[in-house]
């Protein structure tokens, strides 16, 4: 590739033809603001923060979007540019809510970082400001406009990651603001939940519903035994709230910091993935020998299903009908194990912790309840929402001891672990599904060809004497991809796993804020998280969710076999198409 020689602060810089005055920068150490730009987004050079001075030029350039020349010259520092960004931060701030000490994100807010980091200390301008309500129809995510500040990154994430394009600018001036089709409420529009929009945005305008206070009050209440779940990429994670570094695998400590919390027991959401694995195995055997309806599409993502109900409801026959991990375990917690220790369900306060805001909206789906009306999963809380809990009540985490789940919903494979990532379920499913068709133990459980932090993977797999055409797919733009591939007839796929988040459960909408000016979409912060669970899975003694004895125990006393009348009546569901129908 060609190269190109500028000069950027007196430095002799060279780098590829295309590459931005802000990418050339960093080259020599030098990092430009910046508060729009994210790297895995498009360009759109709203914030204007990033300006720097070219040579020959009459007015500031932005870094961000400006293309090296050969022999330009740029000066990325200087009073006149330094005045500039802080007049450009104050203006912000300005038509900004002065409530940062009760803020949510206080402490992790890029324009509060920004605005100290330019030496912005009052509030010099004033005038007319914005005002909007608070919008909190959705179950999954509030939506404040009058902390946006239009950089347009959620915008750009549901658009170009997603596929979803439920959010855009709308009005004009001073009125200016971001929401779906004709400010539709979130409840009313194709937003699929999925927390993206919240992971992206730099300040408040986005945020996840707050179930501390209700999980707090289940908590202080001596009628209600409080039982909670933590999802497998949970503990890839939640160390980077307390300042661990990314990939700091963290189950026992989380396990600890639970009881402390005052949770009478710690069951693993693992052991779900695991039952899942039992369930859907069964039904893509079936699918397989009789003909169909294939591909048969995984279900574990509350965000994908969503997606699918209301973009391409032609094809819910092809979704697997199991329940998620998390739904499964909670529906055993108010019969199975309610039955066990002789405990009305009604008492009974299920808690799960999950990486994803679309778990908020999937325990509110109706076919989440039972005949009675009795809700199976009661709050959610995210990784981000646990580890305020956990610094609210003063423990200090990295002081903990590990202990472990309490059983016999707490124990799980490593099958279980890697659910957390892109590829997992189709991982997991694959070492059970390769021995019931073969009847033969698999020389080697790790699948490489299916593991995909990023994108898109498809691969054929010979299991015995059948060729199995599979596909790994997250975030939804890659989901449509495959089933336009399905659609058209293009290809013939036995099973997929479509997963809504970036990276699978690991990149979340609820997982904690990148620290050291890293961002959610940082593919090394997400690598580091899947290679967590898969040392997880690799550490292990039992690797395949059919070997658990407590998996096999259920099915024993309870359930009799996967895909028994009783297990289909308690572990899987149904779907139906959504409006406003999605615009592919």
């Amino acid at each position: 590739m060609k190269s190109v020689n500028l000069i950027i602060d007196d430095n002799p810089v060279s780098v590829p033809d295309g590459t931005t005055i802000m990418k050339a920068a960093e080259t020599i150490g030098v990092y430009i603001p910046r508060l729009c730009y994210v790297p895995d987004l498009g360009i759109e050079g709203a914030c204007r923060i990033c300006i720097v001075e070219v040579e020959g030029s009459l007015n500031y350039q932005v870094s961000c979007a400006t293309k090296v020349r050969e022999g330009m010259r740029v000066k990325t520092n200087s009073p006149a540019i330094r005045m500039a960004r802080r007049d450009l931060v104050e203006l912000i701030l300005d038509n900004h809510p002065m409530d940062c000490q009760t803020c949510e994100r206080d402490g992790h807010c890029e324009l509060q970082d920004l605005a100290y980091s330019m030496g912005v200390r009052e509030r010099i301008f004033s005038g007319q400001r914005k005002r909007y309500e608070i919008e909190d129809s959705s179950c999954s995510v509030v939506r404040n406009s009058e902390k946006c500040i239009l950089c347009n990154r959620c915008i750009r994430v549901c658009a170009e990651v997603q596929g979803v394009h439920n959010l855009n600018q709308q009005y004009r001036g001073i009125k200016t603001v971001v929401g779906p089709a004709h400010m539709a409420k979130m409840k009313d529009s194709v937003c699929i939940d999925c927390g993206q929009c919240v992971n992206v945005c730099p300040t408040a305008a986005f945020l996840e519903k707050n179930s501390t206070d209700a999980v707090w009050a289940a908590l202080s209440d001596p009628n209600k035994k409080v039982i909670v779940q933590i999802a497998p990429s949970i503990r890839a994670a939640i160390g980077e709230g307390f300042g661990l570094k990314p990939g700091t695998p963290e189950a026992g400590r989380t396990v600890t910091a639970l009881r402390r919390l005052g949770f009478a027991t710690v069951f693993d959401t693992n052991f779900g993935a695991d039952l899942t694995i039992m369930e859907e195995s069964e039904e893509f055997i079936k699918r397989l020998n009789n003909d169909g309806p294939l591909p048969l599409l995984t279900s574990c993502s509350p965000g994908w299903v969503k997606f699918l109900e209301h973009f391409y409801p032609e094809m819910i026959p092809y979704m697997s009908t199991c329940r998620s991990p998390m739904t499964m375990l909670s529906v055993l917690l108010k019969t199975y194990y309610a039955e066990k220790v002789a405990i009305d369900p009604k008492d009974i306060y299920v808690v799960a912790i999950m990486p994803c805001t679309a778990k908020k909206f999937e325990i509110n789906r109706p076919e989440h309840f039972n005949e009675a009306g009795l809700q199976y999963t009661d709050a959610v809380l995210t990784t981000r929402e646990l580890v305020w809990m956990i610094k609210a009540y003063g423990i200090d985490f990295n002081a903990l001891e590990e202990e472990e789940f309490d059983n016999p919903l707490g124990f799980s494979t490593g099958a279980g672990d890697i659910f957390g990532t892109t590829g997992g379920v189709m991982e997991a499913a694959l070492r059970t599904t390769a021995e019931r068709l073969t009847g033969k133990p698999l020389d080697d459980l790790n699948f490489y060809d299916v593991r995909a932090v990023t994108g898109l993977k498809e691969a054929s797999i010979k299991i015995g004497s059948k060729e199995i055409n599979i596909a790994v797919a997250n975030g939804l733009n890659n989901a449509k991809t495959i089933l336009e591939k399905v659609k058209s007839g293009v290809k013939t796929y036995h099973l997929i796993e479509l997963m809504a988040c970036p990276g699978g459960c690991i990149g979340g909408g609820g997982q904690p804020y990148p620290l050291d000016g890293r961002y959610v979409l940082d593919h090394e912060i997400l690598q580091k998280r899947a290679s967590a669970l898969y040392s997880i899975d690799a550490a292990k003694k039992v690797r395949k969710s059919h070997e658990n004895p407590y998996i096999q125990q259920l099915y024993k006393q309870y359930l009799q076999y996967p895909g028994s009348e009783k297990a289909h009546t308690l572990l899987h569901t149904s779907y139906t198409p959504r409006y406003p129908k999605g615009i592919k």
